[in-house]
């Protein structure tokens, strides 16, 4: 085998030649036009970035990969995308932590309830299903907000508990809250709920769902009042008084093998009114990884102890059997939160100041957001690719920019079998129609 010679070139290459679709995109939905009315902060110096810039560069760094704010020196040096997206320089890395940090608290709330309704606005589609969850995020320096609280996989460890509400419909993120890490999941939980009905101006929530930590009399005679009540479906927490309910039922519809469902009324201690609870069993020997809880009061019964069990609230009237296929969807957006975490750096970019770290995470919501609206309406398929696997099957593209006149040209390193699929994309980056229209259900 003959010895490989090394040689260098000047032309200017990036790997990231397929951003250009993405830039194309946000070139459709004016979406620098549209955030420089959101009353973002001023960088108070002639010589700074321009706040517009910062924040796509910033998206455009977790879209590349970056999950830290050191790695967006990754893209700081890519001089043909700075050209692609039409900077004069890239930022480095601590003028982001620089800008987030002029974020307090009541910046946060006006940036981001116009950022939302802007995004939202963007979209057509009403009667939706919103899910609420939590999530832990390990901190490792001196960041406020950073407790001791509940964390499975770092006991001990200072954490934030942030708190998210997401549009099952049309996969986005609907609103997104930092806290403490000793907050409880369910806390604050009103003022979330009405926080994201505001950004969500003039749609309606046609179904809530909620696990087992949303389980409280405060959350279910919220969403039951009011001349508008949301429809609810939350999961139950097994205390002694549900598994005796659990235990003691006898009537069970069978819905396939091993899985059975019933449903019933309860009143538990305080609450001044029964509501509809939809059981669900499911039997280990035949469906050895199902979902639920095994009895504690029973652990030793032949008869509880081949069994898991689920319970759920609902103010629904439908079917039990189809309660639960409904609730059971909700677990994509557990796939979300794990998308946001590995792939968006969702928990990693962190700033001293708590209302910062609050900023970068609802900036990083927003090229989530992005990223999932170009899946939907640019690559339109069944099946919806992860980051990871679009930024290497698409993305990472070799390119380079030249001329012929005034036009510039992006010329790609791509197969012969490949050039036709892309072109479509591209052409179809800049031909789709504001605002796009959704099904009620994806």
């Amino acid at each position: 085998m003959k010895e490989i010679q090394l040689s260098f070139t000047e032309k200017e290459i990036t790997p990231w030649g397929g951003m250009g679709l993405m830039r194309r995109m946000l070139s459709k939905m004016d979406f620098r036009e549209s955030i420089s009315g959101m009353s973002l902060p001023d960088q108070g110096s002639n010589r700074g970035y321009a706040p517009e810039q910062l924040i796509e560069q910033f998206m455009l760094g977790v879209w590349c990969g970056a999950n830290r704010f050191e790695h967006m020196e990754v893209t700081r040096h890519d001089d043909v995308l700075r050209r692609i997206f039409g900077y004069k320089r890239m930022a480095g890395h601590k003028a982001f932590m620089r800008y987030f940090s002029k974020f307090d608290q009541g910046t946060n709330q006006r940036v981001f309830q116009a950022m939302y309704m802007w995004f939202f606005d963007q979209l057509r589609f009403d009667n939706f299903t919103v899910d609420m969850d939590s999530t832990v995020m390990s901190r490792y320096g001196q960041q406020e907000g950073a407790r001791r609280g509940y964390n499975p996989h770092k006991p001990g460890r200072n954490s934030h508990h942030p708190l998210l509400a997401f549009i099952a419909d049309c996969r986005m993120v609907a609103n997104c809250w930092l806290r403490s890490g000793d907050a409880y999941t369910s806390n604050n939980f009103q003022g979330f709920l009405e926080d994201t009905l505001d950004k969500l101006t003039g749609k309606k929530v046609g179904l809530l769902r909620a696990d087992s930590g949303f389980y409280s009399r405060e959350i279910l005679e919220y969403l039951e009042r009011g001349e508008r009540p949301i429809p609810y479906i939350i999961a139950v927490r097994l205390y002694p008084a549900i598994q005796r309910m659990l235990s003691g039922h006898r009537q069970w519809i069978q819905l396939g093998d091993g899985v059975e469902v019933a449903d019933s009324y309860y009143e538990s201690p305080g609450w001044g009114k029964a509501r509809r609870m939809i059981m669900v069993r499911q039997k280990i020997s035949v469906r050895p990884k199902a979902t639920g809880k095994s009895l504690r009061l029973f652990p030793d019964d032949d008869l509880y102890g081949d069994y898991r069990y689920g319970c759920f609230v609902t103010s629904l009237e439908l079917p039990a059997g189809v309660v639960w296929k409904i609730y059971r969807m909700r677990a994509d957006a557990e796939n979300r939160i794990k998308e946001l975490k590995y792939d968006f750096g969702a928990g990693s970019f962190n700033v001293r100041q708590f209302s910062a770290t609050e900023a970068a995470m609802n900036f990083v919501m927003l090229a989530y957001n992005l990223m999932s609206l170009f899946r939907q309406i640019v690559l339109s398929g069944k099946v919806q690719p992860t980051l990871k696997t679009m930024r290497y099957k698409l993305f990472s593209i070799a390119g380079y920019l030249t001329k012929e006149g005034s036009a510039r040209i992006l010329k790609l390193s791509l197969a012969m079998k490949r050039r036709e699929w892309f072109t479509g994309l591209w052409n179809k980056s800049r031909s789709f129609d504001l605002p796009i229209q959704f099904a009620s259900h994806l």
